[in-house]
């Protein structure tokens, strides 16, 4: 048994580990040589830990994995667990086909209709774009005037996927309090003013809007990570001072997870046949639990330090979680099904 791996760091490093600890026979290889069908075909799986910020990840990734998904050679992220990675609007119609409680959202293809709604709806609304992760491309919209400039860009020029001034206030709000605050932020600018020869690759969203229902009073979001549909950790991130959003704010709490929405990630991850995912949920008014996005991948940095997972039973494990090695141990077992 040999498992193709393309190297890139982050789930990558550990899967590699853990096949080095384990006398796993594996191979690393480069996904973007134009040979990789061949050079992977003799293995009996591929693992590859795309990036929703890489353009060449972004339009090739899909290609590959499910290519070989369909010779028969094992994958991960497979097409269950990775069709929707990265596109909030096709997780809004998978969501909803399953009847999943997601919080209510709405996408527009014709600017008139878009016009129409914001005419009719109240505010504040969450605006996004399909893309994104961390908190980027995302707005509180707060009146009808903001929701028509925005519906006008959407169906007019345009918006970057990349915004490169995000990522300038990000390397800002994460070296705040470090002594290297004004290298940062001086390199921060740089970055908010020069995109790199990658991030001018992408090409403008535009054709489509996208909203959501702003739900208040949620301090904190809650994630909880899925591991082949048996085992579940939790974290609740809190959301930035000043701001409503909590993805890429850094902050993490892991006591008094809400069960029901570790119940509600089992539910929705084993129907759907996910290898991995990460949900994000957030409590309404009355304190049902409502899904806000999903997907394969997530960051580690927080989630690695729970203290233990539940199964599928919710019966809590003290100990350890290693997300990464079990995504291997899973795609072993279905090598050896």
């Amino acid at each position: 048994m040999t498992i193709a791996i393309h190297k890139m760091g982050s789930f990558s490093d550990r899967w590699i580990a853990y096949c080095e600890k384990n006398s796993i026979a594996y191979r690393l290889v480069n996904a973007y040589d134009s040979d990789i069908i061949k050079q992977v075909r003799d293995c009996d799986a591929f693992m590859w830990h795309h990036s929703h910020g890489d353009f060449i990840d972004l339009i090739t990734a899909k290609r590959i994995l499910f290519a070989l998904q369909h010779s028969g050679i094992k994958v991960f992220p497979d097409f269950n667990t990775g069709w929707h990675f990265d596109d909030k609007v096709a997780q809004k119609y998978l969501l909803e086909a399953i009847d999943a409680p997601l919080v209510p959202s709405y996408v527009f293809y014709d600017k008139n209709e878009a016009l129409i709604w914001a005419r009719n709806t109240s505010y504040p609304k969450v605006f996004k774009l399909k893309g994104g992760a961390g908190s980027s491309n995302v707005k509180l919209v707060k009146s009808y005037n903001q929701c028509v400039k925005l519906i006008r860009i959407a169906f007019g020029n345009g918006f970057r996927t990349i915004n490169p001034w995000y990522t300038w206030n990000e390397a800002n709000y994460k070296n705040l309090n470090t002594k290297d605050f004004i290298t940062e932020k001086l390199r921060g600018i740089k970055r908010g003013l020069i995109l790199t020869d990658k991030q001018k690759l992408f090409s403008r969203e535009k054709g489509y809007v996208y909203f959501q229902e702003f739900i208040p009073n949620n301090d904190y979001d809650t994630r909880i990570v899925v591991i082949g549909g048996v085992r579940a950790m939790g974290e609740k991130r809190f959301v930035r001072k000043g701001d409503f959003r909590a993805s890429g704010s850094g902050h993490f709490s892991y006591g008094n997870i809400s069960l029901d929405a570790v119940r509600i990630a089992f539910k929705i991850a084993n129907r759907l046949k996910l290898q991995s995912v990460a949900f994000d949920f957030i409590a309404d008014v009355n304190q049902n639990t409502l899904v806000v996005e999903m997907s394969y991948g997530f960051g580690t940095s927080g989630i690695k330090n729970c203290s233990g997972y539940w199964d599928s039973t919710l019966q809590w494990h003290e100990g350890e979680v290693n997300p990464e090695d079990w995504m291997v141990e899973d795609l072993i077992k279905e090598i050896n099904a």
